[in-house]
């Protein structure tokens, strides 16, 4: 086993908390959130889905956890950037690029998970890609209750591509309760 190898791959995993996601700045987001806080709840997210649908939930967040790893060498790019250039062949070769150098284990493990992402076919990549999807809705819900109106487009868009019927009754509700609400009566105790 080459540690070295594992460290420099968790060293640039730990770029992921200076890519900002860019697509909040067409809403005049100026310090929107990183992509590793949005893996990191994404994964969570994914995890509730994955019990939610009776999947293996396990799995559903591992697939969520490295899903946007490859944006550490190919940046966050939103949806008008994307109309430029292939964006999604681009996220191919960076992802399988990142794990060439991994050690046996390793490399097989997280190559699993990112391929199963890329090829979109099992019920657990389904639900992760729900989980990435909902994650952007709830922080435009966020955005949108900190006073930034145009974020409420995210969750309209949302709606349209979400597949598992947890994930539509989660927007749904979501959509209905503030985001602020988590907190409501435990200052009184």
């Amino acid at each position: 086993m080459n540690d070295k190898q594992v460290l420099k791959y968790i060293y640039e995993l730990g770029c992921m908390k200076y890519v900002k996601r860019s697509g909040w700045w067409v809403a005049r987001i100026k310090d929107p959130e990183t992509i590793a806080e949005h893996s990191h709840r994404t994964s969570i997210i994914a995890y509730f889905l994955g019990l939610m649908e009776r999947a293996d939930a396990q799995k559903c967040a591992m697939i969520a956890m490295f899903h946007e790893t490859s944006e550490t060498r190919i940046n966050d790019a939103h949806k008008i950037a994307v109309r430029y250039f292939d964006h999604k062949d681009a996220e191919e070769k960076a992802t399988r690029d990142q794990v060439k150098v991994l050690p046996g284990i390793f490399k097989e493990k997280v190559s699993a998970f990112q391929e199963e992402w890329l090829s979109m076919e099992s019920k657990e990549a389904i639900i992760a890609k729900d989980a990435d999807y909902l994650e952007c809705a709830i922080q435009a819900r966020e955005y949108f209750d900190a006073g930034y109106k145009d974020t409420w487009d995210w969750i309209k868009n949302t709606k349209k591509r979400l597949k598992t019927e947890s994930a539509k009754r989660l927007l749904s509700l979501a959509e209905k309760t503030d985001s602020n609400s988590w907190w409501e009566g435990l200052k009184n105790r």
